[in-house]
Order: structure tokens, then C-alpha cells, then sequence
């Protein structure tokens, strides 16, 4: 995309970034040889080692360090939780405690050196699992060998308490690798160690939470049939993070979708690409991701210790890879409900059908409003459901029936003609109210039809008693119809299920085209580079140029005499700005002239322009006389850091519009060419670039360029490029291209 300016070098990325992500991966890892890293030009991992999570969901053999019977101790019944669980899933036991010869009549160990086997999950039931984890390392073992493949840390008081909490994690972080131990937490539970149902069929969900209390309404769906195969709590994530556990559910043959409940982020790479790992699989992931606010964001941090992020780089990033974000625990159960045991669709339309016009008329606006498609029906199509519809009720989509022919075989006839339509891929019946006994036969007659189609068939029960039996038995007793209790619910549910399969239909990972090497557009920058510095206007212009992007024609001066030949050179008119490494702002203390079409007129400015800034005491490197560019769309694409997934890229309305409107996309890189065009898709102001009220097309394409060769830039110059902003970048009309008419540039 980049072009003939972008040619490789071969030349070392830096490995500043390695450690950053996977940087501890004992024995249970699998998906790359011993040593292999592939890393892209910022030194950052381009894939993810997996850890063999088998061995801890399914474990041969299990330690209970801290094991009890006695009656009255907390230990005790998480150790007859444990020994039941060990039992279910078929694994040895081993209790471990310093003074008992034998906890529920079990052999007893005194410490994990007394273990009689190698052991695939030790559960720490003690409040410093320090020594336990130092323990678990084999004498002279290296980060391969240790005692225990896994190992979970149920302990509190470490990061979520403070920085002394935080140094305590680090040092328990720092055991386990060098004992060559997976660890879970500390500040972890047992949900990993549940009860669930075996008795129920199809593709399930596998929950991820870092708080386990969060957890729960998505673990009781097995209440009303639907499958959960995995909980992992994540806690802390000293080690194990929600990553990696994403990444192991996405190749795992029953899981339908990922149910994610995440406080803070541990390191933005790593959860993006087990989100790719996921979208190739075409697992979806639903998640709700607190931090939305100020408040929810710092509550956060003092549960689980970590960063937060900028929530509006975090949704970018979700959105990228994605990753469907909710905000509420009952839309994270039945959206990822019904995307995991959901078929793909046939169509893209949907159809509302109903028995009252005004419940009709109400969901359909939710839906248009949500962004879904209700094709109007086809003449033919509404005339056949005139057979049992009468001619006064409209049945173009939304359809309404009136009632009475629900309850008899007119009301089975009216789904399945639904259904048959090409347009049609979802079919939703909202019903507000029980009516018995029609809309006990409604609800048979979805059932019946939706065995037999593999469209998908919504139902809303809106009744907020919930025990009728065409609810209880009837619904929930079918696993084709994806039932719900609420409007909003099921709106945002469908429209998650149609952009996911949109998505993953097209999917291409932005992973497998990261350049890997500098490219010699890099070499020209990094020789701008100025340690701590902003640079100067004229020396950013460089760094773009060196990258491809298009700037005026200009040249720097430093006396009234060259400015008069440089604005001869340049072209009437012009304009001057100055230029210097501390300018932020020339506009407000009025050091840009525009439009200057004399050489009289470039003196008087070039004096002015000089006199302002001596009197500002700001130091220049001159005064720039610079082409005037013609009218276009004033755009702004920038770098930003974030600390978890390192320099981003926006782009926006530009000029004085970035400030007051505030209408800014970000990307995540790396991506490509269809996210930096979506990105522009998500600005509010986008229909400025399709041409408004007479006005011509912008150069969309030049635009996408420059983002992607932007792109480029904050991963080869990350480390050394903190900050850029070109605003103005005027994007002219469609296939001149568009040039960067000022840039700030802030070096580390």
C-alpha cells in the first residue's frame, strides 16, 4: 500500500518490546519453536504462544496445598469443592499440608517436595503463596521443569491494595517463571472449578472474568439450556491474562462464543492478537470492558491494579479485531448466547412480525435505529400473506397479523412465508404480554418452524412474571429459537450477530502483513530525530516528506531578501509562517500570513513575522515561504501513545474544527487498508469528503494513504517519534491528492 517509498531493509528490529507480551512461557506452551519470536519493526510480538491450557482445565493430577478437614476452616470446604471437581474430571489429588497425615481420607503430604509425581495443577490455598511457588522449582530446573505445569494463587492483598501490593506481585510473577509455573491471580476464586451441566448440547460458551462475581448471570444460562464448557477467573492476571485464555477457547471444538467480563487490560498486544486468533477462527468474543468513565476507570484500578486505557483507544481496538463490546451483564448473556449456538445467516434482512401494530411499529424503530435492515417486503410476498392476513393490516415489514389468525393454522402459514423469503434472514416475534391461549400457539408454531429452517428465529417474551409455560417449556425448552426478555436485548444481540458474521466473512489478519523490517524511508527519519525535542514546523514537514507525504512547496529563510526570491520560486500567492522548535500555536500570536502576492508584502511579513517572535522570545530556524494550496477538506492525522497498546493513529476533521468538534478516529496498528477507510466511515463528519451542498468529492484514497503511510511511521519510529499532528491536511478534490499544510512532531 505504502508504495516504492517503503522498501525493505534488512535490518534488526528492536526487541525492546518483546517482554511486553508473552514474555513468560513455561513448559504449557505451544504454537512456536523454542526461541522463535516473530516480531514487527517496533519489536513487538506478531504471534501469541498459547498455552496448553488443557492440563489445567482437564489436569491429571492436582495438589491442594493447604488442604483441610477440620470443621469451621474456610479451606475445608474449598478442599471438598476441589476433591469433588478432581473427581469429575477424572484427576489424581494430592492434599499437602505441614501437619496432617490426611485430609478426608486422603494421604497428606507435608510440602510440595514430598509430591510423589509431577503435577499438572497445584491450587494454593495460603495466604502467602511465595514460598510455595519457589518451592515448585525443581533444584537447578530452568523455566521448563519446574514442579507443576499450573498453578492458581487464591491470596489477596497484592496489586489491587497499592504499590507495596504491586512490588508483591512482581516478585510472585518473577518465582513462577524462574519455576517454570503458569500461575492464575493471586486474588483469583474457583469458578475454574464449578459444577457444569454435562447434560446439554451444542456449541457452548467459555466465560473469562476478572472478577468472579461478575460471572455469574452468564454461568447460571445453564439454568435455561444453554452450554458452558470454561470459567476462567483471571484475577490479577500476574501471568495468565484474559489473552491468553481467549486465545486457547478459539480452537477449541465446542466452543461457540467467548463471554468476557474485563476491569483493565494487562498488555494491548497480546489481548489483540488473541482477538485475531479468535476473528480467524471465527469465534466471536462478546465482552463488556469497564473504564468507560472517570470513576468506572479508577475503581477498576484499585480492584484489579492494572491501567485501564483510554477507553476510547480500547473500543477502537475492539472494533478493529472484532470484538463485540456491551455494556451490560444481561447483554453479555444473550448476545453471547445466541452467537454461539446461532447458525450464519442467510440474509442480511429482518423481518418484525407481530400481532399488533403498535408493538410492531415500537420494535421496528428500535431495530432501523440499531442499524438494521427491514427490506419491505416484495408485492408478492405481501399479497401471499394477504391470504390470511386481512387487506386493512400492513405487511410490508414490519408485519402485522391482528391476532386472530395465530390460532389457527393461518399462524403457521405466516411464519414459514416469512421465512421462504430470499430477503429474510432473521425472523423476530416480539410478544409484550402472554395471551393465552394464542400465544401459546404462537410460540409452538415459531418452535416448530424454526426446527426446520436454518434461518434464525428471535422471540421476545416480554411478560416480566417469566413462569408461563410457553416460556418455561415451550422457548426455553428449544435450542434453535434464541428467546429473550427485552427489546434492547434482543436488537442489540441480532445486530452483534450479523456484523460478527459481516466481519469474520471478510476477515484478513492485519498481523500477517506488519512490516517486519525499517524501511529506508526510516533512515531519513531517524537522522531528523531530535532526543526530548518538538521539532520545528519545517523539520516535521521533513519527517513527512520522508514518508511519502505530500507537503507544499516551501522553503525556509532566514532574511527579508531570501524570502522575496524564495516566494518568486514558490509562486504567488504565498503564505509565511514561522518556524521554530517551541511553536505550538503560530496562528493565536499571529505568526502565519496567508495570502501575500507581492514582494513588498513578503518583506513587511517577513519583519513582522521575526519582530513577534523576538518579542515572544521564541527562538526560530527560520521563516517559512510556503505555496498556497487550494480549498479542500481540513482533515487532521496524528500519533498518539497509549500505554497499553502503544502509538495509535487518529484522524479527523482538521483546522479549528479538531478542537471543537472532537470528531476522531483511532486505529490500532498495525491495520490495513480497510480499517483506515472504516476509520473515516466512524467520523460523524465523513459526508464533508463525499462533497456537500455542490462542493466535489474529496481524494479519499490520497487521504487513506496518508494515514497508512502514517501508520508506518509510528511503528518504525516508535521509541524515538512520541507525538505527531498535521493539521491542516487538506484533502483536494478527488484524485489530486492531499497535502500537509502544518505538522507538530514531539521526540522522545
Amino acid at each position: 500500500m505504502l508504495g516504492s517509498t517503503h522498501g525493505t531493509l534488512t535490518t534488526t528490529s528492536r526487541p525492546a518490546r518483546v517482554a511486553a507480551c508473552g514474555e513468560h512461557r513455561g513448559p504449557a506452551v505451544h504454537g512456536l519453536a523454542d526461541g522463535a519470536r516473530d516480531l514487527d519493526v517496533s519489536g513487538r510480538p506478531l504471534r501469541s504462544d498459547v498455552p496448553d491450557l488443557d492440563r489445567f482445565f482437564r489436569p491429571e493430577t492436582v495438589a491442594v496445598v493447604g488442604a483441610s478437614d477440620a470443621e469451621g476452616r474456610p479451606n475445608t470446604g474449598i478442599t471438598r469443592q476441589l476433591i469433588a471437581w478432581a473427581d469429575r474430571v477424572g484427576a489424581r489429588l494430592h492434599p499437602v499440608h505441614p501437619t496432617r497425615e490426611s485430609v478426608f481420607g486422603r494421604p497428606c503430604h507435608p510440602s510440595v517436595a514430598d509430591l510423589p509425581e509431577r503435577i499438572d495443577l497445584a491450587v494454593l490455598l495460603v495466604g502467602d503463596p511465595l514460598p510455595v511457588i519457589e518451592q515448585l522449582a525443581s533444584p537447578g530446573a530452568d523455566s521448563t521443569d519446574g514442579k507443576a505445569a499450573f498453578a492458581v494463587a487464591f491470596a489477596s492483598g497484592f496489586a489491587e491494595t497499592g504499590p507495596e501490593g504491586a512490588a508483591a506481585q512482581a516478585r510472585l510473577a518473577a518465582a513462577a517463571r524462574r519455576a517454570g509455573v503458569r500461575m492464575l491471580g493471586p486474588n483469583t476464586n474457583l469458578n475454574a472449578f464449578e459444577h457444569f451441566r454435562t447434560d446439554l448440547d451444542g456449541p457452548a460458551i467459555a466465560l473469562v472474568t476478572q472478577s468472579g462475581h461478575q460471572g455469574r448471570p452468564v454461568f447460571s444460562l445453564q439454568e435455561i439450556g444453554v452450554r458452558l464448557s470454561h470459567w476462567a477467573p483471571t484475577g490479577n492476571e500476574a501471568d495468565l491474562e484474559c489473552a491468553d485464555f481467549i486465545s486457547y477457547f478459539a480452537t477449541r471444538p465446542e466452543v461457540g462464543a467467548v463471554a468476557a467480563y474485563v476491569e483493565g487490560l494487562k498488555d494491548g498486544r497480546s489481548f489483540l492478537l488473541a482477538a485475531d486468533r479468535a476473528a480467524r477462527h471465527k469465534v466471536p468474543v462478546v465482552a463488556v470492558k469497564v473504564g468507560r468513565t472517570e470513576t468506572g476507570a479508577r475503581t477498576a484500578a484499585s480492584h484489579t491494579g492494572k491501567l485501564t486505557g483510554a477507553d476510547d483507544v480500547v473500543d477502537a481496538a475492539m472494533r478493529q479485531f472484532g470484538v463485540i463490546r456491551v455494556d451490560g451483564l444481561d447483554e453479555l448473556q444473550d448476545t453471547s448466547a445466541l452467537l454461539a449456538r446461532a447458525r450464519p445467516p442467510r440474509a442480511p434482512g429482518v423481518a418484525v412480525y407481530s400481532i399488533s401494530g403498535g408493538t410492531g411499529a415500537h420494535f421496528a424503530d428500535l431495530a432501523t435505529a440499531a442499524g438494521l435492515d427491514l427490506p419491505v417486503l416484495p408485492a408478492a410476498k405481501q399479497h401471499e400473506l394477504h391470504q390470511w392476513i386481512p387487506d386493512y393490516l400492513s405487511v410490508s415489514n414490519p408485519v402485522d397479523s391482528g391476532g386472530h389468525p395465530v390460532g389457527d393454522r393461518r399462524g403457521r402459514k405466516i411464519i414459514d412465508a416469512l421465512l421462504e423469503d430470499p430477503s429474510v434472514g432473521v425472523l423476530i416475534c416480539p410478544i409484550p404480554g402472554p395471551f393465552p391461549p394464542m400465544s401459546d400457539t404462537l410460540v409452538r408454531d415459531l418452535v416448530a418452524a424454526a426446527e426446520q429452517t436454518d434461518k434464525l428465529v428471535c422471540v421476545v417474551w416480554g411478560s416480566p412474571v417469566g413462569t408461563e409455560d410457553a416460556y418455561r417449556e415451550t422457548l426455553l425448552g428449544s435450542s434453535r429459537v434464541a428467546t429473550f426478555r427485552t427489546f434492547a436485548n434482543c436488537v442489540t444481540a441480532v445486530r452483534a450477530y450479523l456484523d460478527h458474521h459481516r466481519f469474520v466473512a471478510h476477515y484478513r489478519s492485519p498481523f500477517e502483513d506488519a512490516p517486519r523490517a525499517l524501511s529506508p524511508s526510516a533512515r531519513k527519519a531517524q537522522a531528523l530525530m531530535r532526543p526530548g525535542e518538538q521539532l520545528s514546523e519545517h523539520a516535521a514537514k521533513q519527517l513527512l516528506r520522508a514518508y511519502g507525504i505530500r507537503v507544499p512547496r516551501e522553503q525556509l529563510v532566514t532574511s527579508a531578501a531570501a524570502a522575496v526570491r524564495a516566494a518568486g520560486l514558490v509562486g504567488y500567492p504565498v503564505v509565511m509562517k514561522a518556524s521554530g522548535p517551541r511553536l505550538a500555536h503560530k496562528t493565536e500570536l499571529g505568526l502565519v500570513k496567508i495570502g501575500l502576492t507581492s514582494a513588498s508584502q513578503v518583506r513587511d511579513a517577513y519583519r513582522e513575522l521575526t519582530d513577534i517572535a523576538r518579542y515572544e522570545g521564541l527562538p526560530l530556524d527560520g521563516i517559512l515561504v510556503c505555496q498556497l494550496v487550494g480549498h479542500g477538506v481540513e482533515m487532521a492525522v496524528g500519533i498518539s501513545p497509549d500505554p497499553l497498546f502503544g502509538p495509535t493513529v487518529t484522524v479527523g476533521l482538521g483546522g479549528v474544527l479538531v478542537e471543537v468538534m472532537r470528531d476522531i478516529a483511532v486505529g490500532v496498528p498495525p491495520f490495513g487498508e480497510e480499517r483506515a477507510r472504516a476509520m473515516l466511515g466512524e467520523l460523524r463528519g465523513s459526508a464533508l469528503l463525499d462533497g456537500v451542498r455542490g462542493a466535489p468529492p474529496a481524494d479519499v484514497d490520497a487521504l487513506v494513504e496518508t494515514v497508512l503511510r502514517v501508520q508506518r511511521m509510528a511503528l518504525e519510529l516508535d521509541g524515538e517519534l512520541a507525538e505527531l499532528d498535521i493539521n491542516p491536511l487538506v484533502v483536494l478534490d478527488r484524485g489530486q491528492g492531499a497535502v500537509a499544510l502544518d505538522a507538530l512532531a514531539f521526540c522522545r
